[in-house]
């Protein structure tokens, strides 16, 4: 939502603002300027990019225009999953959650988090590690490294499509170039035609240029952005629960593991030590 608002005020504002000027709109309309310009800037893409990474690219790009599903409500689950799971581990054993890990859809614990069992990436990294230390054959230590490992590899795949379209964006000024350059020659191969015509034919040309620009900086280029802050969301999740766990792992009794995951939150979404007590609760008489 907030894309679409964001391109619309760039468009008023440089539209607009040429219109003002006296510029006439019709003018800016080229669209062999735009088949040069995004056609050479998709082919470039295509080459510089293995068949994962265009994958991986054409995947994110529908999720840049819904709202992030990592808000206050979700960490709050996140960390009520943690604690009932954590109390099950102390009231009755390790063992008591091999069921729950290995199979999480069927588990009367994981199905009252439905926001949690939507996301596999998640509740795979949970079970992986609830499965470490039901097995007992691993400290704390070598378990926070196998996280921060994994957490990292995730980070990395997660910036390919950000990697992608930043490289995108910064190739189609270069193309409006490629384009205006075209406009230019066909310019220089029309000089029997009169003054006023060879003007709108230099116009076109510039046109090329301005399109580049424009697209890169108003439309590209920030979506790489916003797919960063959105890897930057996702890994917030991992690291709350390798913080909870780890807690647990040292000794800590499930409300204080707890406690140690709402801390990594981000204080925009970080829920109050009441207010999550009471979330937990409720869950718990579900």
């Amino acid at each position: 939502m907030f894309i679409i608002i964001g391109y619309i005020v760039i468009c008023g504002a440089v539209f607009g603002g040429y219109a003002m000027a006296g510029g006439h709109l019709g003018g800016l309309w080229q669209p062999l300027e735009v088949v040069m310009i995004f056609g050479g800037a998709l082919g470039a893409f295509v080459v510089g990019n293995d068949s994962k990474a265009l994958k991986a690219t054409v995947k994110v790009l529908p999720t840049l225009f819904k709202g992030s599903k990592y808000n206050k409500a979700l960490y709050m689950d996140l960390l009520a999953l943690l604690f009932e799971i954590l109390s099950k581990i102390r009231k009755e054993g390790m063992m008591a959650i091999e069921n729950d890990i290995e199979n999480p859809e069927a588990s009367p614990v994981f199905s009252k988090y439905p926001k949690i069992l939507a996301d596999h990436h998640i509740t795979e990294f949970i079970t992986d590690y609830l499965r470490l230390m039901v097995s007992g054959n691993m400290d704390a230590f070598q378990v926070e490294n196998l996280m921060d490992n994994e957490i990292e590899t995730h980070h990395q795949e997660g910036h390919v499509p950000a990697h992608c379209i930043s490289k995108l964006g910064d190739g189609l000024p270069a193309f409006g170039i490629v384009a205006a350059v075209m406009g230019v020659v066909h310019t220089m191969e029309s000089l029997h035609l009169p003054p006023n015509e060879l003007g709108v034919l230099i116009g076109h040309a510039l046109v090329g240029t301005f399109l580049g620009i424009l697209l890169a900086y108003g439309f590209v280029g920030p979506l790489a952005g916003l797919v960063e802050q959105k890897l930057e969301e996702g890994t917030k999740m991992f690291q709350t629960v390798k913080v909870t766990l780890l807690a647990s792992l040292n000794g800590y009794a499930p409300a204080i593991a707890v406690e140690f995951g709402r801390k990594v939150l981000y204080s925009t979404e970080r829920p109050g030590f009441a207010e999550l007590e009471d979330h937990v609760k409720q869950a718990k008489g579900k």
